[in-house]
């Protein structure tokens, strides 16, 4: 999917209207669901509807003979099967460009190799071990059909960038006779209106303006321009992925699918942990419960902070195998490592600090993610080096600080301090609208898109993830 992509918006209608009528049947609503992932997949290569449907078919077999079979032994060896080859495919279809081109074929970079997985599957073995890991834990029990685990797990609106989803939790709602009414469709098409203006008239609008050119040629610019485009690039990132986001969680309401929130006001953190509980939360949720809590040697009193420390090293190494992801994944370890070993010092139960101090400890917060985004956005660590030395020049100059550029950042500024009452009361006015409403809304948000965006469809940022 990608901004604008008038493309997806086809296919996700043509889905609807095939899906409502036929939504009187479940097995019909099912291979309706499972034929648009398909199809999904087949536009990024056909191989993927043999390898997904393939691996699927694996999980599907160990849920069912883990949910069978009670002796132990057993048990891990299947979950681990499961675990093995999920991993193999998030390594391969991740890194399989890197590998290639470790000496076996010197005259190639990584980059060469992009087409061997054009769609990342990230994202689908990450929900793909949750069903099986949950049963294992029996925290959820085996589906006995097998279009039902092939339509959750590979569910097109979650498929590219999340928002990573429990396999069960999907069977469930599929199970349920779907429901839709003006009101769920009215906040489908909000958030789906939110989410495109997010990316094209925010998002990409920074990442042409600023973003790109600072960090791609850093020594041509300014230190205030340096910083500038530092703070910028952290409005982009949450535009850019809280936009993908609203797209998926509208597409999956428009199904009769509930999806989870990803955000909440990240930027508004008072500490590290914080930070993690509100920015992209069900991915630090399933570092938490699949990654973190499997680490061994809780009870230690080093290890739940050297774990913090190891989970947030492997976070940052799966969005690229570079110094600049790890370093990145590395202070952002040691930012929960600290946070949790000073909420340990003065308790849980610690009476609330003031106002000031609260607002005090945002925008330390606020800097210090700003400061990791520099490992995360720049290209290599020399230019992430380059971008901390222009800061530290203290030079100004603001050449590249249009009107419209600095208006376009002070209003996503903004945003993130809008109370979070104002924008669910906005859902709920629009979703209580009149039919005529919604549809004024749409083509008032595709001539803004049209008229008003950035040159052509961008790609989201963690598309690529």
């Amino acid at each position: 999917m990608q901004a604008g992509g008038s493309l997806y918006f086809i296919f996700l209608g043509a889905v609807f209207f095939l899906y409502w009528a036929t939504s009187a049947s479940r097995l019909a609503r099912l291979t309706i669901i499972l034929t648009a992932n398909f199809l999904f997949c087949a536009r990024y290569g056909l191989f993927y509807i043999v390898l997904i449907p393939a691996c699927a078919f694996i999980d599907y077999l160990v849920g069912l003979g883990l949910g069978r079979f009670r002796a132990a032994v057993l048990r891990r060896l299947l979950v681990s099967v499961s675990i093995l080859m999920n991993l193999a495919l998030l390594i391969g279809s991740r890194h399989m460009g890197w590998f290639l081109s470790q000496g076996w074929i010197p005259e190639h970079r990584a980059g060469d190799w992009d087409w061997v997985f054009p769609l990342g599957l990230s994202f689908y073995t990450f929900q793909a071990l949750t069903y099986t890991i949950d049963i294992y834990r029996r925290d959820a029990s085996a589906t006995p059909s097998l279009l039902a685990h092939l339509s959750a797990v590979s569910f097109f609106p979650t498929l590219q960038a999340g928002p990573i989803t429990r396999v069960a939790e999907l069977i469930k709602q599929f199970a349920k006779p779907p429901v839709l009414n003006r009101e769920t469709g009215g906040r489908a098409f909000f958030l789906i209106a939110t989410g495109v203006l997010k990316k094209a008239l925010v998002a990409d609008f920074l990442a042409e303006n600023l973003v790109n050119r600072v960090f791609d040629t850093p020594n041509l610019y300014s230190g205030a321009q340096a910083l500038l485009a530092v703070y910028a690039y952290s409005l982009q990132l949450y535009f850019d992925f809280s936009g993908y986001t609203d797209i998926a969680r509208g597409a999956g309401l428009l199904l009769g699918v509930d999806l989870p929130r990803n955000f909440d006001r990240p930027y508004l953190s008072a500490n590290v942990a914080e930070f993690w509980r509100r920015w992209h939360i069900s991915f630090s949720n399933w570092l938490r419960d699949y990654l973190y809590y499997s680490i061994p040697g809780k009870r230690t009193r080093v290890m739940p902070y050297l774990g913090l420390v190891i989970t947030m090293l492997l976070g940052g190494l799966w969005h690229g195998v570079s110094w600049t992801f790890a370093i990145w994944g590395l202070l952002h370890g040691v930012g929960l490592a600290v946070a949790r070993w000073r909420q340990a010092r003065r308790g849980r139960n610690r009476p609330q600090g003031s106002r000031l101090g609260r607002a005090a400890a945002i925008f330390c917060t606020y800097q210090f993610v700003c400061f990791t985004w520099i490992f995360f956005r720049a290209p290599g660590l020399t230019e992430a080096v380059q971008i901390l030395q222009r800061i530290g020049s203290l030079t100004f100059g603001l050449e590249s600080l249009t009107p419209l550029l600095a208006a376009v950042l002070v209003l996503a500024a903004a945003t993130i301090f809008t109370p979070k009452t104002w924008y669910t009361r906005a859902m709920e006015l629009f979703a209580a609208s009149p039919f005529y409403v919604h549809a004024a809304a749409l083509v008032a948000t595709a001539a803004a898109v049209q008229f008003l965006g950035g040159r052509g469809s961008v790609a989201f940022v963690y598309s690529r993830f």
